[in-house]
C-alpha cells in the first residue's frame, strides 16, 4: 500500500510541475528570446476597417513583404510577394512558381495553400494544389526564395511587373515597376539552377522573347522537368538595376536561406532586446513584443550604399553618411511612435527628423511633410504634426538635426500651406479667416462647398483643424523660444489658445462655428458631421475631440469648471451609450471602433485620454482604465487590435502603457505614470544607461499604485520628467489590488501644462 501511495505522490508531483510550468511562464520562458514572442498574426482580422498585416522585414528596412491575399481568411494566395513599397500597399512585382500545362500559365497564379508559418524574419508555406514547398528569408534590401517541387511536371517561374519592364540577359533577370508619381522600384534576380528557356507571356500565351514591357509585363522561365528545387536570390532598389545588383551582392550572394534567416533573427533580437521585461504572462509578453515589432515597420531607410532616391524631387542624392528615411504617417506617429524612438533609438530618430528637413528642402515649397511616403508626401489627414516630433526630440536632448531649418519648414507648412485637410495647396481664404478669427469656419448642413482647397470627401474638419493647429502653434512657440525668437514665441503661444474659440461653455464640448461666429445648430456630438464626422471633426466624433488639447489640459479643466466637472465629463465619456444601433453608429464612424462608451481605443486621437485622470487628482482611475483597456482590446488573437494600427502609431501606445508610463504631450519632456503590466521592465537607453521600472507586491490583479520612489526618493507625483531618466534611473512602484486614492492626488502634483 505504501508503494502505491509513494507512486501516487510521484504522479501528483509530476502533474503539479506541469501545472506550475503552465501557470508560471517566467520559469519556462528562459529559453525564449524576444523574437519568439512576436506573433505577426495578431490583428490580422479587422474589427471593421484595415487589419494588421503579417509583415516580414528587418527593423526600418526597405525590404518588406507579406502574403498577397485579399484578407487573412482568404482561401488563395495571389502569387508570392517580392517587395511591398508602402505600409498597407500591395507587392511590387510578383513571383509565381508553377507546374503543369503551359496553357494554364497566367501573369500571376492564385494558389491554394496550407501549413503557413510566418515570423518577422522568415516565411514558409505549402502550395497544396501545386505540391510546392516555399521557404523565404530576407535582409535589408534583398531576399531569397527556396522552392521545392514534388511533382514531375515541367517547372515554370513567372515573374510579373504590374507596370514596367523585365529583361533576361542570359544569366540574370532585371527590370522595374512604376508604382506611383513616376517612382520606380528596380529588381535584380538570379537563379542557382540552369534554365531551359525564357519566354514572355502576353494574354496568357507564351511568346518567344527575353523581355516584356508595359502593363502586366511577365517573363516565364522554364526549368528542366527533373528540377526539384529552385533557389532564387534578388535585390531591390529605388535607384536602378545596377544598385539592386549591388544590394544583392552585398547582403545575400552565396548565402543559403537558413543563413539569411538566422542573421535576420539575430538582428530582430538585438532590436527587441532594447526593452527587457520580467514577470507577466506569456500572453502579456506576446502582446508587448509584437507591439514593439510593429513600431519597427516604419519609417524605412532608403539609403543604398550612400545614395538614396527621393520622390520629393524625383532625384538621386548622396546621403553624406546620414540615412534617409520615409514612409511615416506623422498624424498617427507623433503621439507615441516618435517619442518611443527618442528613448530606444535616439540616433535613428535624429536621422528621421533630418530626413524630414531634407524632404522640405527638396519639395517645391519649403514645407515640413505631413505624410511622407516612398512616393512623396501624400498630405493626408489634418494638421501639421511634424513640428511636435521636432520639438519633442529637441527638448529631450537630441541635437542631430538643424533646428533652425526644421523650424522654418514647420512654420511655413503651418502658415503658408492651407490648413484644409488632405491638401497640399497654398493657403487660401479659409486660412486668412483662421489667422484673423482664430478658428476654422464650418459650413451649415446642406450648404455647398466652394473653396478649392477643401477635399470633397474629407471636408473642412474645422474643429479638428482648429484644435490640431493650436497644438502645432504651441510646438512652434517652443521651438521659437529655443531659438531666441521671442516675438515669434509670443505670437505662436497666443495662437496656441485658439481652441478656446470653439469651446461651448453650455455643453463643455468643442463645437463648430460658422463664419459669423455662431455655433452650428442643431447639433449632436455623437452623430453630427456626416461620414466620419468630417464636416466638423475628423474620423471621430465630438466626444473624442472634447479632449484634444494635449498641450494645455490644465486650461481644459478650467474651461469645464474645475476638477469635479472635468472628471464627471471624463467618466461620462466611458459610459455614454452609442446612442443608436452598432450598425448605424459604425456605418457613419467606421474609424471609431474599440468602444467603451463613447471612448474609442481604435484611433490615435484617443490614446492620451485615459491618462487625463492624472491631471484632475484621480491617478487611480488612470491606472484602472489603462489596465482595463489593454486587457479588453490588445490580445494575442487574430482580432487583438481594436482598429487601424497604422504601422506603429497605435502599438507604440501599447508598449508605453505596458511599461507603465506615456507621453501625453509630445514637446513637453514629461511622462504620465500609468500601471505597469510587468514585474520588472528595463529600457536600455542609447547612451548605455538603463531606466528600470520595478514593482513590489507584483500580481496581475495588483494594478493600483500604493506608493512610489523615483531614483531612490519618495515620489507622490503621477508623472516624471525626461531629465529624471535620461541618464538612467529607477521607478519603484508598490502595487495593490485596491486603489490608494490619495497617491498622486494633490493638485500641486498634477502634471504640468501651459502656464
Amino acid at each position: 500500500m505504501k508503494k502505491y501511495f509513494r507512486f501516487a505522490i510521484i504522479i501528483c508531483s509530476v502533474f503539479t510541475l506541469f501545472f506550475l510550468a503552465s501557470t508560471v511562464p517566467n520559469k519556462i520562458d528562459k529559453e525564449y528570446e524576444p523574437i519568439d514572442y512576436v506573433n505577426p498574426y495578431i490583428g490580422n482580422i479587422s474589427h471593421l476597417l484595415v487589419p494588421t498585416f503579417p509583415t516580414i522585414h528587418l527593423p526600418n528596412s526597405l525590404m518588406r513583404v507579406y502574403p498577397e491575399r485579399s484578407d487573412y481568411t482568404a482561401d488563395l494566395l495571389h502569387g508570392l510577394p517580392l517587395v511591398t513599397t508602402s505600409h498597407r500597399g500591395s507587392s511590387a512585382f510578383n513571383l509565381s512558381p508553377f507546374q503543369g500545362k503551359k496553357t494554364d500559365l497566367k501573369p500571376v497564379i492564385d494558389f491554394s495553400y496550407d501549413n503557413e508559418k510566418l515570423t518577422p524574419y522568415s516565411y514558409q508555406v505549402y502550395l497544396d494544389d501545386q505540391n510546392t514547398n516555399v521557404n523565404f528569408g530576407l535582409s535589408h534590401q534583398s531576399a531569397m526564395y527556396e522552392l521545392e517541387f514534388e511533382n514531375d511536371d515541367d517547372v515554370y517561374i513567372i515573374v510579373n511587373s504590374k507596370n514596367g519592364l523585365l529583361n533576361w540577359d542570359g544569366s540574370s533577370l532585371s527590370g522595374y515597376q512604376i508604382i506611383e508619381n513616376s517612382t520606380k522600384v528596380y529588381l535584380y534576380m538570379v537563379f542557382d539552377e540552369k534554365l531551359e528557356n525564357v519566354s514572355r507571356l502576353k494574354k496568357n500565351v507564351l511568346i518567344p522573347g527575353n523581355s516584356a514591357e508595359g502593363m502586366n509585363a511577365s517573363l516565364v522561365l522554364k526549368f528542366p522537368v527533373q528540377t526539384k528545387k529552385v533557389h532564387i536570390r534578388y535585390g531591390i532598389s529605388f535607384i536602378d538595376e545596377a544598385q539592386a545588383k549591388k544590394n544583392f551582392s552585398r547582403e545575400i550572394e552565396g548565402k543559403d536561406v537558413l543563413t539569411i534567416q538566422n542573421k535576420a533573427r539575430q538582428i530582430w533580437n538585438d532590436a527587441l532586446n532594447k526593452i527587457e521585461v520580467e514577470g507577466g504572462s506569456s500572453k502579456d509578453k506576446t502582446v508587448f513584443y509584437t507591439s514593439l515589432y510593429r513600431t519597427y515597420e516604419r519609417p524605412v531607410c532608403l539609403s543604398e550604399d550612400g545614395r538614396y532616391y527621393s520622390a520629393f524631387d524625383n532625384k538621386i542624392h548622396k546621403d553624406y553618411g546620414r540615412p534617409f528615411y520615409t514612409d511615416d504617417w506623422i498624424w498617427d506617429s507623433y503621439r507615441a511612435h516618435h517619442p518611443l524612438r527618442v528613448l530606444i533609438d535616439s540616433k535613428k530618430e535624429e536621422d528621421i527628423i533630418n530626413s524630414f528637413v531634407r524632404m522640405a528642402e527638396q519639395m517645391d515649397h519649403f514645407w515640413m511633410p505631413t505624410f511622407p511616403e516612398v512616393t512623396g508626401d501624400s498630405r493626408r489627414m489634418n494638421s501639421n504634426h511634424g513640428v511636435a516630433s521636432v520639438i519633442d526630440a529637441y527638448k529631450k536632448g537630441l541635437r542631430g538635426f538643424d533646428l533652425e531649418k526644421a523650424y522654418e519648414a514647420c512654420k511655413k507648412g503651418i502658415t503658408e500651406k492651407t490648413l484644409a485637410p488632405w491638401s497640399g495647396m497654398p493657403a487660401g481664404e479659409l486660412d486668412v479667416f483662421y489667422k484673423k478669427n482664430g478658428y476654422f469656419p464650418a459650413l451649415h448642413d446642406g450648404k455647398k462647398e466652394t473653396v478649392p482647397e477643401v477635399h470633397q470627401f474629407e471636408s473642412r474638419q474645422p474643429v479638428a483643424v482648429t484644435l490640431g493647429t493650436s497644438y502645432d502653434e504651441w510646438c512652434l512657440a517652443q521651438i521659437a523660444k529655443e531659438l531666441g525668437k521671442n516675438e515669434e514665441y509670443q505670437y505662436f503661444l497666443k495662437n496656441s489658445f485658439n481652441y478656446q474659440n470653439l469651446f461651448n461653455s453650455k455643453t463643455n464640448f468643442f463645437h463648430p462655428k460658422d463664419s459669423k461666429g455662431n455655433f452650428i445648430e442643431p447639433f449632436d456630438y455623437i452623430s453630427s458631421g456626416g461620414m466620419g464626422a468630417r464636416k466638423f471633426y475628423g474620423e471621430n466624433n465630438g466626444w473624442t475631440y472634447r479632449w484634444d488639447v494635449q498641450h494645455n489640459i490644465k486650461d481644459l479643466i478650467n474651461l469645464m469648471g474645475g476638477n469635479k466637472s472635468f472628471l464627471e465629463n471624463l467618466n461620462q465619456t466611458f459610459s455614454e451609450p452609442l446612442g443608436r444601433s452598432k450598425f448605424e453608429f459604425y456605418a457613419q464612424l467606421p474609424d471609431q471602433t474599440g468602444n467603451v462608451g463613447q471612448f474609442t481605443m481604435a484611433n490615435e486621437p484617443s490614446l492620451h485620454i485615459p491618462y487625463l485622470y492624472n491631471y484632475a487628482g484621480q491617478p487611480w482611475k488612470t491606472q484602472k482604465r489603462i489596465r482595463t483597456l489593454l486587457n479588453q482590446w490588445f490580445r494575442n488573437d487574430l482580432m487583438g487590435v481594436p482598429g487601424d494600427e497604422d504601422g506603429g502609431g497605435m502599438t507604440a501606445f501599447v508598449v508605453f502603457s505596458q511599461l507603465g508610463f506615456y507621453p501625453v504631450t509630445p514637446g513637453m519632456p514629461m511622462y504620465n505614470i500609468g500601471s505597469p503590466v510587468f514585474e520588472v521592465a528595463t529600457v536600455h537607453l542609447e547612451n548605455g544607461k538603463d531606466f528600470t521600472i520595478k514593482t513590489k507586491n507584483y500580481a496581475p490583479e495588483n494594478k493600483y499604485i500604493q506608493s512610489a520612489k523615483l531614483n531612490g526618493k519618495v515620489w507622490d507625483k503621477p508623472w516624471f520628467l525626461h531629465d529624471d531618466i535620461k541618464n538612467g534611473g529607477t521607478l519603484e512602484l508598490v502595487m495593490g489590488n485596491k486603489a490608494n486614492k490619495s497617491w498622486g492626488s494633490n493638485p500641486k502634483n498634477a502634471p504640468p501644462s501651459v502656464d
